[in-house]
């Protein structure tokens, strides 16, 4: 990997989509009881939104828009980590396990967007 600006952009938006991803393989692993249905769509909106902000992000039209959709991906990735969190994985060490690394990638994703944040200031 070349240390390239574009290549940290690549890297980062295949990132959010693979969290994006695997936040739909857990999700549809779950078992679906009335509660769990809504707070799986809750997380799976969000866990999208983050790389969808962050491609955005890379389109900006100036900074001030840039810096409003890094604000954005931050804001779904702590969105998507409190969903994650209330997820009910019904006692299977193998789900709970995949939600434990989801939250964790919700976390660094989170720090990761503060960081570009206050460095673009």
């Amino acid at each position: 990997m070349d240390d390239t600006p574009s290549s940290y952009c690549y890297d980062l938006e295949e990132r959010t989509f693979e969290f994006a991803r695997q936040v739909r393989r857990l999700a549809k692993e779950m078992r679906k009881s009335a509660i769990a249905i809504e707070d799986i769509r809750q997380v799976v909106r969000a866990s999208g939104s983050v790389g969808a902000n962050y491609v955005e992000a890379n389109e900006a039209l100036g900074k001030k828009d840039f810096l409003m959709h890094i604000k954005i991906s931050r804001k779904e990735a702590k969105e998507s980590r409190f969903f994650l969190r209330l997820l009910d994985v019904d006692e299977s060490a193998e789900l709970a396990n995949k939600r434990t690394n989801l939250v964790r990638e919700a976390t660094e994703l989170m720090n990761i967007f503060g960081a570009i944040f206050r460095k673009s200031k």
